[in-house]
C-alpha cells in the first residue's frame, strides 16, 4: 500500500480523497496555485505545497509542477478527483514515465475513450448497446447532409474530442444542417483543437442514464447499479438520483451485466462510467468517463461503499473489497449541485463568504470546501459544494432535500440553491417524469431568481 498520496486538484474533490486517504492511514499531500494558499484542502491535508500562479493552466494543469511535487515530497501516487488532469492520457504516461502510480485508467483506455469515435467502436464490439449514427467522423457538409436525409431528422452534430456540452449542435431539419455542422466544428476546434465531428440520430424524450462500473485491471469487474442525471442546462448536470427512478431491476441487471463484461474484458482498473441514453425501454451508449464522477456520493449512499478507497486499493494491485454478489440497493439518494453562480442567467458569482453552515441531520451529506471568511477564487469552475441526501425510498429522499436545503446557510455570495427549492414545489420532479429537456423547458417559463 502506498504511505504517501498527492492529490492533483482542489476544492470538495480534494477534500473527498484526503478523507478516504485518512481513514487508510495514508499521508496526503495538498497542491495549491497562489490563489488558494487559504482552501480547506490546503488545511486538512497532511503536507501542502504550492504550484504555481493563479490560472488552472499554470498551476492545476502545469505536469512538471506536479512530477516535481511527488519527488519534494515524497508521494508515490497520485489520485487526480475529477476535471483537471483526471482524463489526460498524456499525463498519465508522464506519471507512470516517472515511476509513480497514477490513481484511475491506464494511459491507453483514457486515450480509447476519450475519442467519441473510437469509443464508439470499441463499445459496438464489447456489445454495448449504441445510437445510430455515422461510421466515424464526417468530412463535410455534403456528407453531413446527406446522413442527415438518410437518419431522419433530428440529428445532432458532436465533435469527437467534445465533452462538457461543447461541441455539440442539433439539427431539427434540413435547413438546420449547414449551421449545427459548421458550430459544432468551430467549437470543437476552439475548446479542443480538433474540428473532427460525427453525427447520430437525436433522441426526443431521453432520459440521461449512466451505469457506475469498477475494475481490478485484472478481468475482474462490477457495476454499481445505475444513476439518472437527467435534469440537467445546457448539458450539464444539476440533480441526480440513484437508482434512476424510470429503471426497473430487470433493466438494471441487463445493462450493468453488459457494462461490467465489457470493462472485464478489456481489464479496466479503478472507477468509470458508461453513460446512456434511454427512451422506451432502449439504452443507446453515448460516452464513458474514465474518472471519478461528480455525483459519486449517491451511488455510494445506496451501496454502502467508498469509491475513492476501492480506486486507491486496486492502483496498489490489491483486490477490490466486494464482488458483484455483495452489492445490493438500500433505499435512494439524490446529490443537488451548488455554484456560485447568479439567478436566472447562472453567471459566475465569484467572492467572500460571510457566513457557512452545511446541513446535518439523519441521511444528509454536504461535499464542500467551504468554510467562514474564505474568499472563492474567479479563476476556477463555479461549483462550490455537493447536497446529497439519502433515504429509505424517494419519497423521504426529497423530503430530506428540502429539510436540507432550508437549514444550508452561504452568505455573502449568490449560489443556485434557490433553483432546487422551485424545483421541489413541481409535481414532476416528485413523480420523476422528467427527461433530459426538461429542466431548459421548464427555465424558459420559471424564472427563479437568487
Amino acid at each position: 500500500m502506498f504511505d504517501k498520496i498527492l492529490i492533483a486538484n482542489r476544492g470538495e474533490i480534494a477534500l473527498r480523497v484526503i478523507r478516504a486517504c485518512r481513514e487508510m492511514g495514508i499521508k496526503s499531500v495538498a497542491v495549491h496555485s497562489t490563489a488558494d494558499a487559504d482552501a480547506m484542502h490546503v488545511r486538512m491535508a497532511d503536507e501542502a505545497i504550492c504550484i504555481g500562479p493563479a490560472p488552472g493552466t499554470d498551476s492545476y494543469l502545469n505536469m512538471a509542477s506536479l512530477i516535481a511535487a511527488c519527488e519534494v515530497t515524497g508521494a508515490q501516487a497520485i489520485h487526480p478527483g475529477y476535471g483537471f488532469l483526471s482524463e489526460n492520457a498524456n499525463f498519465v504516461q508522464i506519471v507512470e514515465d516517472h515511476d509513480l502510480t497514477f490513481i484511475g485508467p491506464t494511459a491507453e483506455h483514457i486515450r480509447v475513450m476519450g475519442d467519441k469515435i473510437t469509443a464508439k467502436d470499441t463499445m459496438i464490439k464489447l456489445g454495448v448497446p449504441c445510437v445510430p449514427g455515422s461510421d466515424g467522423g464526417v468530412p463535410d457538409l455534403a456528407a453531413a447532409k446527406k446522413l442527415g436525409e438518410e437518419m431522419g431528422y433530428p440529428v445532432i452534430i458532436k465533435a469527437t474530442a467534445g465533452g462538457g456540452g461543447r461541441g455539440m449542435k442539433v439539427a431539427q431539419t434540413a435547413a438546420d444542417m449547414e449551421s449545427a455542422f459548421m458550430t459544432a466544428r468551430a467549437e470543437g476546434k476552439a475548446a479542443f483543437g480538433n474540428d473532427e465531428v460525427y453525427i447520430e440520430k437525436y433522441l426526443t424524450t431521453p432520459r440521461h442514464i449512466e451505469i457506475q462500473v469498477f475494475g481490478d485491471g485484472k478481468g475482474n469487474a462490477v457495476h454499481l447499479g445505475e444513476r439518472d442525471c437527467s435534469l440537467q442546462r445546457r448539458h450539464q448536470k444539476v440533480f441526480e438520483e440513484a437508482p434512476g427512478p424510470s429503471i426497473t431491476p430487470e433493466e438494471r441487471a441487463r445493462i450493468g451485466k453488459i457494462c461490467a463484461d465489457a470493462v472485464a474484458k478489456i481489464n479496466y482498473i479503478g472507477a468509470g462510467t458508461i453513460e446512456f441514453l434511454y427512451e422506451n425501454g432502449e439504452f443507446y451508449f453515448i460516452e464513458m468517463n474514465t474518472r471519478l464522477q461528480v455525483e459519486h456520493p449517491v451511488t455510494e449512499a445506496i451501496f454502502g461503499v467508498d469509491l475513492v478507497r476501492e480506486q486507491i486499493l486496486v492502483a496498489a494491485g490489491q483486490p477490490m473489497s466486494f464482488g458483484q454478489d455483495d452489492l445490493s440497493i438500500n433505499g435512494h439518494a439524490i446529490e443537488v449541485r451548488i455554484n456560485a453562480e447568479k439567478l436566472p442567467d447562472f453567471a459566475p458569482r465569484p467572492g467572500k463568504i460571510t457566513a457557512f453552515h452545511a446541513p446535518g441531520g439523519l441521511g444528509v451529506r454536504m461535499d464542500s470546501a467551504l468554510y467562514d471568511g474564505y474568499s472563492i477564487p474567479p479563476y476556477y469552475d463555479s461549483l462550490i459544494g455537493k447536497l446529497i441526501v439519502h433515504g429509505r425510498d424517494r419519497a423521504e429522499a426529497l423530503a430530506r432535500l428540502n429539510r436540507a436545503l432550508g437549514e444550508l446557510i452561504i452568505d455573502g455570495i449568490d449560489t443556485t440553491t434557490p433553483l432546487f427549492d422551485a424545483l421541489l414545489q413541481e409535481e414532476d420532479i416528485h413523480t420523476g417524469e422528467y427527461n433530459i429537456h426538461w429542466l431548459e423547458k421548464w427555465l424558459e417559463t420559471n424564472l427563479v431568481e437568487g
